[in-house]
C-alpha cells in the first residue's frame, strides 16, 4: 500500500496505521454523552462489518442502501461494504411520524433503480416497510440488530479495487422526484479531501496538521457536505472527528455545535447558511458562557446560496466569544462534483459583488458571495448556452472539469449524457467569474435547495394539489425564494376556484401540514390566486421561473391575505 493513499481501503488503513491515537467522536441523539474510537478500532469494525455483508450474500459490485442516522452502525456498515468492494449508498433516514409512506415509496424507487441487494436501516422503518406490504423491501431488508448477531463470514477477499473504479455512489435529486444515484470513483473520493486540505491550507501555506486537530460536525452522513467534506476528509488527513445529529441535537440546541467546536482545539467546522442563521437567532450568550471560538480556523460555508448579512450578522454577534469574521471559507460544490468544485483561497473573510445587470434569478440578493477559486486540478468556466466561454462579469452556465467529476448516474444513460458533455459537467447553476474566483447568481435547472437540501418543485406541488382536489384543473408552481437573511425558502402558488377567507385559511394548514410532515419542509409562503393565473407553456407546463418573478414583483392577484 502506497504512503500516498490512492483508493478508499487504503485511507482507512494509514489513518489506523499512522495516527492510531485519533479517530471519531460519536455523540448521542441529546449530544450530551459520546464514544470515542480510534482509527484502528474503526478498521477493525470495518472489516468485521465487511464479512457480515458477506455472509449476508453480499458480493463485490453490489449496491447496498444504508438508511440509518448517525452512528456507529452507519459508519460500521459503510467502510464495510468499500472494504469488501461492494458499493454503499447512505439514504436519508426517514422523517417525522406520518411521514414514513413517502419515504417507503422512494425508498422502493431506489431499490428498482439501482437493483440493491441489501438495504441496512432501523427497526421502526423494517416494521413500517413489511405492514405497507412493499414486496420490493421485504426481502432484503437487515436491521441494525439483525446485523450485528450475524455471524461474519469465515473468510473474504478484501477489496483491491483500480483508481478509477466505483467506490459508493451519492443521492441526488432527479427530474421524476426519484433520486439519482451519483457515481464517485476511488480517484474522485481520495483527491477531493486533498484538494479541499490544499484550499484550507492556502491563505498561510502549511501542511494541515500544523493547522487543524479536528473536524467538528452536525451535517448527516447522507449529505456530501458531511460524508466527504467530514467523514472522508476526517479520514483522509487523520483528524479527529466530532460527529452530532442533525435533528435531535443541532436544530434542537443549536449552541452544542459552536461548544463542540471550542472544545475541540483548532477545528474545521461546514454548513450552510441557514445553520449560521439559526445560530445568530437562537443562541443566547449565555448558553456559550466560557466558550472560545478563537481557535475556529475554518467556518466554511456552502451547500446553498450564501448570504453575506448571514455571515455579517453571525460574526457580529459571536465576536465577543472570539469568531473573527476571516475564518468564514465560503466554497461552492455539489453531489456531481463529489463535493467541493471552488474554495475561498484567500482567507479574508466573505467578499461580495453586486449581482450584475439583469442577472437575478429570483434569489432577492443585491450582492453575490465569492465562492473562491476552483479546487486543485480542476477547472471552471462560465459559458453561453451554446457553450461558447463568457468573459469575466458576464453571468453564464457554470461546467466543471477534473478529477472529482463524477462517473455519471448510476442506471440513467440519458441523465448522464445531459450532464456530462466532454468531461465537462453541466452544473445546473448560474454565475460569473471575476478575478478567477466564481460567484454564483442562481440556477437554471428547477431543482430548490433549501437548507442544503435537494428537492424537486414537483415534489411540493403534487402534494398541494392533492390537498386542494383539482383532479390536475388547479395548478401550482413551487419555487424558492431568499427570505431575509434566513436563506433560500420553499413558496407555493396555487390555483383555487374562489372560496371563502376561512376555507382558503383551512387548505393552506392542511398544505403546510403535509409538506412539512412528508418532506420536513417549512414553507416561506403560501399564495392563492384564481385558475389561470399560473404561468403555463403553450404545452400546458408551468413556468416557474416567470411565477418567481411575479410573486418578487409583487405581481401576483392573491385571494386571501396570507
Amino acid at each position: 500500500m502506497l504512503d500516498t493513499p490512492q483508493t478508499l481501503p487504503e485511507l482507512l488503513i494509514l489513518a489506523a496505521r499512522a495516527c492510531p491515537e485519533r479517530g471519531v467522536r460519536i455523540f448521542d441523539r441529546r449530544g450530551k454523552e459520546s464514544e470515542f474510537r480510534a482509527y484502528p478500532r474503526m478498521l477493525a469494525a470495518a472489516r468485521d462489518a465487511a464479512a457480515r455483508w458477506a455472509a449476508l450474500g453480499v458480493r463485490a459490485g453490489d449496491r447496498v442502501l444504508v438508511c440509518l442516522p448517525t452512528c456507529w452502525e452507519l459508519l460500521d456498515a459503510w467502510w464495510g461494504a468499500v472494504l469488501l468492494g461492494a458499493r454503499p449508498v447512505c439514504i436519508a433516514p426517514g422523517g417525522a411520524m406520518g411521514a414514513q409512506e413517502a419515504h417507503l415509496r422512494k425508498l422502493a424507487a431506489i431499490f428498482e433503480r439501482l437493483g440493491a441487494s441489501r438495504l441496512l436501516c432501523d427497526e421502526s422503518l423494517a416494521r413500517d416497510a413489511r405492514e405497507a406490504g412493499l414486496d420490493e423491501l421485504r426481502r432484503p431488508i437487515v436491521t441494525a440488530p439483525q446485523f450485528a448477531a450475524t455471524t461474519p463470514a469465515d473468510a473474504f477477499r478484501e477489496a483491491e479495487p483500480e483508481l478509477d473504479e466505483l467506490a459508493f455512489m451519492q443521492l441526488t435529486s432527479g427530474s421524476t422526484g426519484i433520486p439519482r444515484a451519483v457515481m464517485i470513483s476511488h480517484r474522485a473520493a481520495v483527491h477531493n479531501p486533498r484538494a479541499i486540505a490544499d484550499a484550507v491550507c492556502a491563505p498561510r501555506g502549511r501542511l494541515l496538521h500544523d493547522v487543524a486537530d479536528a473536524v467538528v460536525s452536525w451535517l448527516p452522513l447522507n449529505h456530501d457536505m458531511g460524508l466527504v467534506g467530514c467523514m472522508l476528509f476526517s479520514v483522509a488527513h487523520r483528524l479527529n472527528l466530532v460527529l452530532m445529529r442533525p435533528d435531535t441535537t443541532f436544530l434542537m440546541r443549536p449552541q452544542t455545535w459552536l461548544q463542540q467546536v471550542a472544545a475541540h482545539g483548532r477545528s474545521l467546522s461546514p454548513a450552510p447558511n441557514f445553520a449560521y442563521q439559526l445560530c445568530a437567532q437562537r443562541v443566547a450568550p449565555e448558553a456559550l458562557a466560557g466558550v472560545d471560538l478563537g481557535a475556529w480556523q475554518a467556518a466554511m460555508t456552502g451547500a446553498e446560496m450564501i448570504h453575506p448579512r448571514t455571515c455579517a450578522e453571525f460574526a457580529e454577534r459571536f465576536a465577543r466569544f472570539g469568531f473573527r469574521p476571516e475564518a468564514f471559507r465560503p466554497c461552492y460544490g455539489l453531489a456531481e462534483g463529489t463535493l467541493a468544485v471552488t474554495f475561498d483561497r484567500a482567507g479574508q473573510g466573505v467578499r461580495t459583488r453586486p449581482l450584475p445587470s439583469g442577472a437575478g434569478a429570483g434569489l432577492g440578493l443585491d450582492e453575490v458571495v465569492s465562492t473562491g477559486r476552483a479546487v486543485l486540478d480542476t477547472e471552471v468556466r462560465v459559458v453561453a448556452p451554446d457553450g461558447s466561454e463568457l468573459p469575466e462579469g458576464r453571468v453564464g452556465q457554470v461546467r466543471v472539469k477534473g478529477p472529482g467529476v463524477f462517473s455519471g448516474y448510476f442506471n440513467d444513460a440519458q441523465a448522464t449524457a445531459d450532464g456530462l458533455r466532454n468531461g465537462w459537467l453541466l452544473t445546473g447553476d448560474l454565475g460569473f467569474l471575476h478575478g478567477g474566483e466564481l460567484y454564483l447568481t442562481g440556477r437554471t435547472k428547477d431543482l430548490l435547495i433549501v437548507h442544503g437540501h435537494n428537492l424537486m418543485p414537483h415534489e411540493l406541488e403534487w402534494l398541494a394539489e392533492a390537498c386542494a382536489g383539482g383532479g390536475g384543473s388547479e395548478r401550482c408552481g413551487a419555487f424558492a425564494v431568499a427570505k431575509d437573511q434566513e436563506g433560500e425558502q420553499a413558496v407555493l402558488v396555487l390555483e383555487v376556484a374562489e372560496r371563502e377567507a376561512a376555507a382558503l385559511e383551512a387548505l393552506e394548514r392542511e398544505i403546510r401540514k403535509r409538506i412539512g410532515r412528508e418532506l420536513g419542509l417549512p414553507l416561506a409562503d403560501v399564495v392563492f390566486v384564481r385558475r389561470g393565473k399560473v404561468p403555463k407553456t403553450s404545452s400546458g407546463k408551468v413556468q416557474r421561473g416567470e411565477l418567481r418573478r411575479r410573486y418578487l414583483d409583487g405581481e401576483l392577484e392573491r385571494l386571501a391575505a396570507p
